[in-house]
């Protein structure tokens, strides 16, 4: 934990000298837990023993690298480097030609092959190596049972889960009874990189790991984002003998040969080691990646060794594909729910406004409307020189206090789930305040929206000691980060619950309503005191939206960055909102829509594009009305927002509906041969699920994030649909071959 601390703040101060030298990347093999994180795990230029692997160019088909037993492997008794595959014998060098126009850098495709004479069977793994060549893994061909019951049946149960809970178990009993692994666990990581066993399944009375947490330290982040290429990852054996990978030269080439997508790649000397101090043989580790991002691991331990076929393997990450796309809706779903309950608050605010002039009102006439959205315990408003409050908060003196420390260090968002290591005296406050999340309410005033969760006292259950610190030693079973897994409870005192990124991510839209709707309060008060006028123009000129404000005859009275978007345009050619009308491409239209706003007293607001700018964007010009609480017109505001992200959403969305649609067409036309009724209702399902997906993702808070979310899940249809035909095609394949008595 420490390490991986340390390595982050090397990460973002490095600039050069020391610390750059530091973070220089450590061989595969030669790390110990002092540099595991550089350890580059994807050149370990070896494999594991129960397969065999040919590097050939693609232009030829002729083998330039190998692992040391593949003639032995394949009983071939000749020399194999230099040598063309077709001199191997059987159909393996007819099944690559035909597969190499498939896309194969990112995930490789199964073969059921023959090499030799007389030819012998193997289930051939094939992908592209970003530079020239090929990369042909052999391993032992397995039974070719017809999965789809058991996949259409897991699918099914995975689509009708409503809470990830509920998901996790269903998942660890599917891969458990689809593996055999002695253990099949659901990892989930949180936002500091730790990770907590979500949900196991066991076989007979083993020790259950359910519940324990182990430190972020125990993955290196150079390993996760592998987990996050290579998707799928199989130990067979822990004391296995790693197999040297040679060319013609008889040397080893792993500094310039990636080995990231190989599914016999070896694995770290310090992984091997800590799997056999926790007593366990063989494992199979399945990657769930939610909005591009490492969610959790499906994770099965056997306690002897285990060898899975290719076709279980394939339909494991099938699952695990769904599964991340389920975890999608459900949490996209939780953020709409508390979106909704944030424009409810809205709502009530803004009627506060209009009915009583004053906003304040109505964010603390519900309190459980401010909190729950947050699960908070009590909030507090620090606005000009007042302190509203709800719920549970400490004393006046003390919220002074925390203003204080939000004016000195910080000018945005603030989030922390232990106030009491940000500044040693608020720790007295513990029972009431150890988290808070504090959004600015305005720009430079220091006026924030500050909520409060309190200590949560509570044990953590560590898979052993997380803290136990690394010694030094020339024994491998040193290597790993601790020796022991026994349970190891520690008492956590003084933090409180952690906020998640939705917790943020909402904070953050409640701050930013709160902020336009102080920027309208404002700009009406300096309709009204005349004498506030210079004060609420400089808040006015710092807030972020683009603003004019005029008076009862529309002439303009103050306006902020507009002025400083189009520098041609000065103030002087601005004399009356009518103007404004002139910056935009559809100028007559904005004319009519203004000149209506004036004469008849009505909000106007329309679509428009800026003349003469630099970036393509689109904008929404709002023109309203300002009126006094007897119904006097006092002026007007007009306000121009970029909604160009809420624009990219749309078109994320409607791209994500047809690219789905286009590449299920497309596919079903090609692969006519396999598109029987099991692979339709498979496909169909996973893009029914995809797009209840897509749904949830629509209704999510941070609009900005929407394509991203979209692309994922389309990125994981189209992966998962890839791996469905392939799966399929390799059953069909072997099946026309049992039926020709091939086999």
């Amino acid at each position: 934990m420490v390490l991986t601390r340390l390595f982050k703040l090397l990460t973002i101060r490095s600039g050069g000298g020391m610390a750059s030298q530091f973070l220089s990347s450590t061989p595969f093999g030669q790390a110990d837990l002092s540099t595991c994180e550089r350890e580059q795990v994807h050149l370990p230029g070896s494999i594991q023993p129960h397969g065999a692997l040919l590097v050939v160019r693609e232009s030829d088909h002729v083998v330039v690298k190998a692992s040391a037993n593949v003639a032995n492997y394949i009983e071939f008794e000749e020399a194999i480097i230099g040598r063309s595959l077709a001199c191997l014998g059987g159909d393996l060098d007819e099944r690559v030609r035909e597969n190499r126009s498939e896309s194969l850098t990112d995930i490789p495709i199964a073969m059921r092959c023959e090499i030799g004479n007389p030819a012998r069977e193997f289930d051939a793994l094939l992908h592209r190596l970003p530079s020239d060549g090929l990369v042909i893994e052999l391993e032992p061909p397995g039974p070719s049972p017809d999965l789809s019951p058991q996949i259409e049946h897991a699918l099914q149960s995975v689509f009708a889960c409503s809470s990830l809970k509920e998901l996790g178990d269903q998942v660890v009993e599917f891969i458990q009874t689809l593996t055999g692994y002695d253990r099949v666990m659901l990892y989930r990581f949180d936002e500091e990189g730790h990770g907590q066993v979500f949900s196991e399944k066991c076989a007979g009375l083993m020790e259950t790991y359910l519940g324990n947490w182990y430190p972020a330290s125990d993955i290196p982040q150079i390993a996760r984002r592998l987990y996050q290429r290579n998707r799928m990852r199989m130990l067979v054996d822990v004391d296995y003998t790693p197999v040297r990978i040679v060319d013609e030269q008889d040397r080893n080439p792993h500094e310039d040969f990636d080995m990231s997508l190989c599914f016999l790649r070896s694995m770290s000397p310090i992984h091997i080691q800590y799997l056999k101090n926790m007593g366990v043989s063989a494992t199979l580790v399945a990657s769930l990646v939610v909005g591009g991002r490492l969610w959790g691991l499906i994770a099965c331990h056997h306690y002897s060794p285990r060898f899975v076929p290719y076709e279980i393997r394939a339909a494991c990450e099938l699952l695990a594909e769904t599964i991340a796309t389920r975890i999608t809706a459900i949490e996209s779903f939780a953020r709409a729910q508390s979106e909704l309950a944030v424009r409810h608050l809205e709502e009530r605010v803004v009627e506060a406004m209009r009915r009583e002039g004053d906003w304040k009102p109505g964010l603390f006439a519900k309190p459980h409307g401010l909190l729950d959205p947050l699960k908070a315990t009590g909030a507090a408003l620090f606005y000009e020189e007042e302190i509203l409050t709800t719920g549970q908060v400490p004393s006046t003196e003390d919220l002074r206090e925390i203003k204080g420390w939000l004016k000195e260090n910080r000018d945005d968002l603030v989030v922390t789930s232990c106030l009491g290591e940000e500044d040693p005296d608020f720790t007295r406050l513990r029972k009431i305040v150890s988290g808070l999340i504090a959004v600015p309410v305005s720009a430079g005033a220091n006026e924030f929206l500050v909520w409060f969760r309190p200590e949560r006292v509570h044990t953590m259950t560590w898979g052993g000691d997380p803290n136990k610190p690394f010694i030094p030693s020339n024994d491998p079973s040193e290597l790993s980060p601790r020796q022991s897994f026994a349970k190891w409870h520690q008492q956590v005192e003084g933090r409180a619950e952690p906020w998640n990124t939705g917790d943020v991510e909402i904070a953050r839209m409640i701050g930013e309503t709160i902020s336009d709707i102080v920027l309208q309060f404002r700009t009406l008060r300096m309709l009204v005191v005349q004498d506030q006028l210079d004060q609420i123009k400089r808040r006015v000129k710092a807030a972020n939206e683009l603003s004019i404000i005029a008076d009862e005859n529309g002439d303009v009275i103050l306006g902020n960055r507009l002025f400083e978007l189009f520098p041609h345009v000065s103030k002087t050619h601005l004399k009356n909102v009518t103007d404004v009308s002139s910056i935009f491409t559809n100028s007559e239209k904005v004319l009519s829509g203004l000149v209506q706003m004036i004469t008849q007293r009505r909000p106007w607001y329309g679509e428009v594009e800026l003349a003469d700018a630099k970036e393509t964007k689109t904008w929404i010009l709002r023109g309203d009305p300002v009126l006094s609480p007897s119904e006097r017109l006092l002026g007007f505001v007009l306000i121009l927002t970029d909604v160009s992200a809420r624009k990219a959403a749309e078109q994320a969305r409607h791209a994500l509906k047809s690219g789905i649609i286009q590449h299920h067409e497309i596919k079903s036309l090609q692969e006519a041969h396999i598109a029987d009724e099991r692979y339709s209702s498979l496909i169909s399902d996973v893009v029914g699920n995809a797009q209840r997906a897509a749904m949830e993702v629509a209704d999510s808070v941070e609009v900005g994030t929407i394509p991203k979310m979209l692309e994922a899940i389309r990125s994981s249809v189209m992966r998962t649909d890839e791996l469905l035909q392939r799966l399929m095609r390799h059953a069909a394949t072997d099946q026309s071959q049992n039926k020709d008595g091939t086999n």
